[in-house]
C-alpha cells in the first residue's frame, strides 16, 4: 500500500481493512476496470479511495500541482456527495491533495472558481457535474479514474442520461470503477458499454445481512403509532436516533411533535435547501441534536459516527429500501437497532419486506410506560456519577446539603429532577401478537356522567373520547359504554379514576364549555334506552320543481304529447293583422312646446343639451 494513504490509515485509527477493501486494493487489479458489489456500512468510501491511489498519484506517493482533475467521483444525493469529500480530504490529505465538489443546492460561481483555480479529485452529483461540462467549467480530458458510488441508486433516480453524457466526455484510457450494494440487468449494461473487461467483485459476508444490527418489529394499535416512537425512543435513549418517514408531511409533524415533547430534533427532506440539510447533520454530529426525521433522502450514504438506533415510522416501499435505511446504523463494527413500527393492518408488507430483505426480526409490543421508567431507573442506577469522587469545588455544597437534608430527602430530589429532564412516555393499548387488538377485559366498578349534549347538538363518540381524555386527566381504558341520546349522552368511567376525572374538570365539570357533565346515582337503563331509527319519510328535495306529466288517453293507454297551440280567432290567421288599432301620429315641435327647436332626427341621434361652460378659442 502507498505510505502516505497507509499514514492517514494508521492515524484514523484502522487496524486492518474490511473484506471489500482488502478486495479491491489486490496487487492484480491496480490496472483493472472494477464491477463492485458490497453491503451497506462495508467501507466502500475508504476502498475506492485506494483502488485509485496508484492511477492518480505520482511514484512518491504525492500530488504535483493541481491542475485539471485526475479523478472524478459521483454519488446519487448531495449528502453522500459532502461525505465522500470529508472522507477522501482525510485519506489523502498527506498525499497534498485537493478536493472539490459540485452539488446541486450549492453556489454554482463558487464552485467553477475552485474548479478554475484547480484539483485533483472532483466529487458531485450527476446533474451539477453535466451543467457545469456544458458550461465548460469543467475538463475531463486529464481523467484518470471515475468512480461510480451507488450506481443502482443513480439508476433509480433517473440519472442514466447523465451518467451516459458524463462517461462519453470522458478519456476512453480512464479507469472506471463502478460501486453499487446491488448489480441488477440495468447496472450490468452500463458497465459493459463503458467499462474495458471489467472484473467482478464481491465482498464475502453477503449471506448475513446486517450482523451487527438488532432488527425489531413492534406491533401497535392502529393510532398508537406515533406514542410507540415516542416510548421507542425513550426506551433507548440513544446519542443518535434516525427516523425515517415517506413524505414531508409526516417529517414535519413528527418533528414539531417531538419538539414539543422535549427532544432535540431536526428534520432533512428534499424540500429543505441545502445549507439547511448540512446543518441539520452537522448538528446529529456534534450533539446539538440527538432525534433525526427524514425521508429516504438521508437513506443511503449518510453516516453518523454515534447513530445507535432507527426507527421506521413508516415502512419502506421494498426491501432494498429497508437495508440501505437500516445500514445507517451498524456501520464499521459498531451495534446498532433497527425498528420498525408495524400496525395491524401493515403486518403482511412488513413480513414480507423483512423476507425479502433475507434479515430476522424479533416481533414483540412497543415498549410501556411502565418498561421505560423501569429502564430509566436501570439507567440511573448504573450511572457513572456514582462512583466519581467528590471534588473540592464540589466539598462545601455536599456537606451542606448532607448537614441540612437526610439521605431520603435527597436521594428523592435527584431522582425528580432527573425525571423532570426527560419526557414522560405514552401509555399504550394492548395489541395481539399477531397485531391486532386484544379483547377488552372486564371494566369493573363504574360511574356514570349525564352530558348536556346529545344528537340534536351533533355529539358523537368519536370526538367525545378523546374531549373526556384530555378534559378529564384519564386513558380512553378508563372509559366504558359512551350512549348518545337525543338531548343528553349518558358517559361511564371507572370508579378508581373519579376523584381525578372531578378534579381536573373543576367544580362546574364543564366539558371545553361543550356541554355539563352530572353525576349519576344509579346507572342509566341502557338496554332499553331507544336507538335512532329511520322513519321511512323521505325529504323532500330542494327547489325542486313540479314534473309536468303528459296527459292520460285512456282508450290508448298512452300518455300523449301535449296539443299544440292554436289561436282563438283563427280569422286573424287569415286576414292579416289587426288594423283596427290605429297608430298615434307625432305632435309637432310646437305641440310639444318646444317651438323653434328642430324635430328630433333618428339618423342623427339625441339632442344634445347646450353647453354652459365657456368656449375655448
Amino acid at each position: 500500500m502507498i505510505k502516505t494513504l497507509a499514514d492517514a490509515l494508521a492515524k484514523r485509527g484502522y487496524e486492518t481493512l474490511t473484506q471489500v477493501q482488502e478486495a479491491v486494493t489486490a496487487p492484480e487489479l491496480i490496472d483493472s476496470d472494477l464491477l463492485v458489489s458490497a453491503q451497506t456500512g462495508s467501507g466502500k468510501t475508504v476502498a475506492f479511495g485506494l483502488a485509485i491511489g496508484p492511477t492518480i498519484l505520482e511514484e512518491d506517493g504525492c500530488f504535483s500541482r493541481a491542475n485539471k482533475p485526475l479523478a472524478l467521483v459521483i454519488a446519487p444525493t448531495r449528502e453522500l456527495a459532502l461525505q465522500v469529500k470529508r472522507e477522501l480530504d482525510w485519506l489523502y490529505a498527506g498525499a497534498g491533495a485537493i478536493v472539490a465538489s459540485c452539488v446541486g443546492g450549492m453556489d454554482m460561481r463558487t464552485e467553477r472558481r475552485n474548479l478554475e483555480r484547480g484539483a485533483h479529485i472532483v466529487v458531485a452529483t450527476p446533474g451539477r457535474l453535466r451543467d457545469h461540462i456544458q458550461r465548460n467549467s469543467i475538463k475531463l480530458g486529464s481523467l484518470r479514474a471515475i468512480v461510480l458510488d451507488e450506481a443502482d441508486e443513480m439508476l433509480d433516480l433517473g440519472f442514466r442520461d447523465d451518467l451516459e453524457f458524463i462517461l462519453g466526455e470522458s478519456p476512453e484510457d480512464r479507469r472506471t470503477l463502478m460501486f453499487s450494494a446491488t448489480v441488477p440487468k440495468m447496472i450490468a449494461t452500463l458497465a459493459k458499454n463503458y467499462q474495458k473487461d471489467a472484473v467482478r467483485v464481491t465482498a464475502g459476508g453477503e449471506e448475513r445481512q446486517h450482523a451487527d444490527i438488532e432488527y425489531r418489529a413492534l406491533n401497535v394499535g392502529q393510532r398508537d403509532g406515533e406514542n410507540a416512537i415516542i416510548n421507542v425512543l425513550r426506551y433507548y435513549e440513544a446519542k443518535n436516533a434516525l427516523v425515517f418517514c415517506n413524505t414531508r408531511a409526516m417529517v414535519n409533524r413528527l418533528t414539531t411533535r417531538f419538539s414539543n415533547r422535549g427532544f432535540s430534533v431536526v428534520a432533512l427532506s428534499g424540500e429543505l435547501s441545502q445549507n439547511e440539510r448540512t446543518h441539520a447533520l452537522q448538528a446529529m454530529r456534534d450533539g446539538r441534536a440527538r432525534v433525526c426525521v427524514a425521508t429516504d433522502v438521508a437513506a443511503r450514504g449518510i453516516d453518523l459516527p454515534n447513530l445507535e438506533l432507527v426507527i421506521h415510522a413508516d415502512l419502506p416501499s421494498n426491501s432494498e429500501t429497508l437495508l440501505h435505511r437500516s445500514g445507517r446504523t451498524g456501520r464499521a463494527g459498531r451495534k446498532g437497532v433497527s425498528t420498525l413500527i408495524v400496525p395491524p393492518k401493515a403486518r403482511r408488507k412488513a413480513e414480507r419486506l423483512l423476507r425479502g430483505a433475507k434479515v430476522e426480526a424479533n416481533w414483540g409490543e412497543a415498549p410501556s410506560a411502565e418498561s421505560v421508567i423501569k429502564r430509566d431507573n436501570e439507567r440511573l442506577l448504573d450511572a457513572p456519577t456514582w462512583t466519581e469522587e467528590v471534588s473540592e469545588t464540589e466539598r462545601a455544597a455536599v456537606d451542606q446539603l448532607v448537614e441540612k437534608f437526610s439521605a431520603e430527602q435527597l436521594a428523592a430530589a435527584f431522582l425528580r429532577v432527573n425525571q423532570a429532564k426527560q419526557s414522560a412516555p405514552e401509555e399504550l393499548g394492548a395489541s395481539t401478537e399477531r397485531g391486532k387488538p386484544a379483547p377488552r377485559t372486564t371494566f369493573g366498578p363504574s360511574v356514570w356522567f349525564s352530558l348536556s349534549i346529545g344528537r340534536n347538538d351533533r355529539a358523537e363518540a368519536k370526538w367525545l373520547l378523546p374531549a373526556l381524555c384530555k378534559s378529564g386527566n384519564i386513558s380512553n381504558g378508563d372509559i366504558g359504554a359512551i350512549r348518545v341520546q337525543e338531548t343528553e349522552t349518558f358517559i361511564e368511567i371507572t370508579k378508581s379514576s373519579l376523584n381525578t376525572f372531578t378534579k381536573a374538570l373543576g367544580k362546574g365539570l364543564q366539558l371545553e364549555d361543550r356541554g355539563t357533565l352530572t353525576l349519576l346515582d344509579t346507572p342509566p337503563d341502557i338496554a332499553n334506552m331507544p336507538r335512532p331509527r329511520f322513519d321511512g319519510k323521505k325529504k323532500k328535495p330542494f327547489n325542486k320543481k313540479p314534473y309536468d306529466k303528459k296527459p292520460y288517453d285512456k282508450n290508448s293507454g298512452e300518455r300523449s304529447s301535449k296539443p299544440k297551440w292554436q289561436p282563438e280567432n283563427n280569422s286573424v290567421l287569415n286576414e292579416g293583422p289587426d288594423t283596427s288599432k290605429k297608430k298615434r301620429p307625432k305632435k309637432t315641435p310646437a305641440e310639444n312646446g318646444a317651438e323653434g327647436k328642430p324635430a328630433f332626427n333618428k339618423n342623427k341621434g339625441k339632442r344634445r343639451k347646450p353647453s354652459t361652460k365657456p368656449r375655448r378659442d
